[in-house]
């Protein structure tokens, strides 16, 4: 495996972003499709780029970003401290979505650079926080994310202007959601509106209600880390990949 940290100016900062793919080798010559990978609320850490990694590994360029670069150049929340999750709340409450698409075009403009990565068909992937940015993400540049994964994401179809079920007629991917039933920030009507926008939008769109787990139940660090659900969404996650970032 090959992986950098890199410098990203984005025109509002300099974004730090981690940068994994496959070695370059006469049986995989690369280019390899560009996966977005946004962090979760705690901040880009190990655990992610763990995962980051894990998705690399079977042939992808894999672009980590610190979204919140705009206040930090670098956080990782300390949970046992009130006063770094206040923090924590802070920057999440002041990304929004708009902001995210700015990066996210920053980032595939990183990518077409590098001969090593295709942005013909790009994957995008929203844990919690930036679940709804992986969405509007693929509202926003409809004909280069061709798969777009939100898992236990938050602010899914609220009554906001930019909330992703209002854009769901603007995506042409294929989506992913994958919720869990013991959800403080996602209960099964917000939900069930998102799941009916994408039918009523004719979205192609695959929705998933893990009965029995807990919101953060795909990390492993976390006290609600399910290891059969985590699993399942690894699985899902490269079924997607592999149908339409080949």
């Amino acid at each position: 495996m090959f992986e950098e940290h890199v410098a990203i100016d984005t025109g509002d900062g300099v974004m730090s972003t981690f940068v994994v793919r496959p070695e370059l080798t006469e049986l995989r010559p690369g280019p390899f499709p560009t996966v977005l990978f946004l962090m979760d609320a705690p901040g880009k850490r190990d655990e992610l780029l763990d995962m980051a990694r894990r998705i690399a590994t079977v042939g992808y360029y894999v672009m980590l970003p610190n979204l919140y670069y705009r206040e930090t150049p670098g956080f990782t929340v300390l949970r046992d401290d009130p006063a770094s999750v206040e923090f924590m709340f802070g920057m999440m409450s002041r990304l929004s979505n708009a902001m995210v698409a700015r990066d996210a075009e920053a980032m595939l403009t990183h990518a077409e650079s590098d001969s090593s990565a295709s942005t013909d068909q790009v994957g995008t992937t929203g844990y919690c926080m930036t679940g709804p940015m992986a969405l509007w993400i693929a509202a926003e540049f409809p004909e280069t994310i061709t798969a777009a994964i939100s898992v236990h994401g938050v602010r899914l179809a609220v009554d906001a202007d930019d909330s992703p079920h209002r854009r769901s007629a603007d995506i042409k991917g294929e989506v992913l959601v994958l919720a869990a039933e013991f959800d403080d920030y996602v209960d099964r009507a917000h939900y069930d509106r998102l799941c009916a926008s994408f039918v009523e939008a004719g979205t192609n769109a695959n929705c998933h209600w893990l009965e029995g787990v807990h919101h953060g139940f795909v990390f492993p660090q976390r006290f609600a880390y399910d290891k059969y659900a985590a699993e399942r969404h690894w699985e899902l996650l490269h079924d997607l990949f592999a149908r339409q970032l080949s």
